[in-house]
C-alpha cells in the first residue's frame, strides 16, 4: 500500500470508479495494523499483538498477525480474503486521510491513483456532475471515523506504555518440524495487569480498555491456527 497519493479532485478524478476490492496489494503483508475498536472483532480469526510504530517516542501499533513470517500472509489467497473480519485498513483502501504538520486541526482525504481497485470503465463513480457520489460520501464519513478510532487508539495506547503494561516477548512456533522465533512483538502482562491497584484497574474500565486487553490476550490462541494454515499449502 505504497502506491503515490494524490488528493481527491473531483476534476481530476472525474472519470474514476471503485472496483471490486482486492487484495493481492497484500498478499505479502504478515502484519496488519488495527484500531483498538477493531480488536475484539479481529481476534475472533487472528494473534492480535502489539508492534513498536516509533521507537524514540515509545508508541505502539495494534496489528493482526496474518503470518508466522515476513512477506506472509496466510488469509490472501488469489487475491481474495479468506478471513473471517477485514480489517479498516484495507476496508479503506485505496482511499486514505493525508495530514498537513503545518495544519494539524484539518484533514484531507487522498487516494491511490496506482490502485488497481480504480477503473475508469467499471465500477462504482466518485463523482457525478463534479459532486461526490453517495458511495464516496460513505467512504469518505467511514474513512473519517476509522482515522479518529486511530487516533483514540495511539492515546490508549500510550497509556497502557506508561502503565508498563506491555511486555516484549518472543512466540515460538513449530511448522513442519522447524521452529520458528517470531521477534520484535510485545503483549499485555497479565502479571502486571493482575498487580494493578484497584484505582488503575477502574481507569482501565472507564477508558474501555479491558474488552481489548482480554480480547487480545484470548486471541493468542490464534497462533495455532496460523500453523495449520502455513502447514497445509
Amino acid at each position: 500500500m505504497t502506491q503515490a497519493i494524490a488528493l481527491l479532485d473531483p476534476a481530476k478524478h472525474a472519470d474514476l470508479k471503485f472496483k471490486k476490492p482486492s487484495f493481492e496489494h497484500v498478499a505479502d503483508q504478515h502484519l496488519m495494523p488495527v484500531s483498538l475498536h477493531e480488536v475484539m472483532y479481529a481476534a475472533t480469526d487472528v494473534p492480535v499483538v502489539f508492534v513498536k510504530s516509533n521507537e524514540e517516542a515509545n508508541e505502539f501499533q495494534a496489528v493482526m498477525m496474518l503470518g508466522l513470517k515476513p512477506q506472509q500472509n496466510l488469509r490472501v489467497k488469489d487475491g481474495e480474503w479468506t478471513g473471517t473480519y477485514v480489517p479498516n485498513v484495507l476496508r479503506d483502501y485505496p482511499l486514505t486521510v493525508v495530514l498537513d504538520p503545518e495544519q494539524t486541526d484539518r484533514v484531507w482525504f487522498g487516494v491511490r491513483e496506482g490502485s488497481d481497485q480504480l477503473s475508469k470503465e467499471e465500477g462504482v463513480a466518485l463523482f457525478e456532475n463534479g459532486e461526490e457520489t453517495p458511495a464516496l460520501k460513505e467512504r469518505r464519513e467511514q474513512l473519517l471515523r476509522h482515522f479518529e478510532q486511530d487516533q483514540q487508539s495511539r492515546n490508549v495506547l500510550k497509556f497502557l506504555a506508561e502503565k508498563e503494561l506491555l511486555i516484549q516477548q518472543t512466540l515460538t512456533v513449530e511448522v513442519k518440524g522447524e521452529k520458528r522465533n517470531i521477534n520484535g512483538i510485545f503483549l499485555i502482562d497479565e502479571r502486571k495487569l493482575a498487580e494493578l491497584s484497584d484505582e488503575d484497574y477502574l481507569d482501565l474500565r472507564k477508558k474501555g480498555l479491558l474488552g481489548p486487553i482480554y480480547s487480545h490476550l484470548t486471541s493468542l490462541n490464534q497462533i495455532p491456527r496460523l500453523v495449520l494454515a502455513e502447514t497445509a499449502l
